[in-house]
């Protein structure tokens, strides 16, 4: 758990991407979040976490639905949603605490 506290607790908003492999949502999601991740550069960072790799953090989280989509900044989160997104609506909301 203290490895994720440093990956939310930093300057520039993390977008976490909680998913596992044999989800049809989660994999759909991957091409989407390496365009969001591109097209902000340095601005914010992309982390994608495997769910059946970090259960605990899963169950900490209380994430139950996939993909399950959360943007931190300085170590709060400001944002949460299950499901598909669009990389524009992505980009949207990260730009929001840029």
């Amino acid at each position: 758990m203290s490895k994720f506290g440093e990956l939310i607790d930093l300057q520039v908003p993390v977008l976490l991407d909680f998913y596992t492999k044999g989800n049809d949502a989660s994999i759909a999601m991957h091409p989407v979040l390496n365009d969001v991740a591109a097209a902000l550069g340095d601005k914010a960072k992309v982390i994608k976490i495997d769910v059946d790799k970090n259960s605990q953090l899963a169950e900490a989280l209380r994430v139950k639905g996939l993909p399950t989509l959360m943007i931190y900044k300085q170590g709060e989160m400001k944002w949460r949603q299950s499901g598909e997104q669009d990389a524009n609506t992505l980009i949207g909301l990260i730009e929001e605490y840029i």
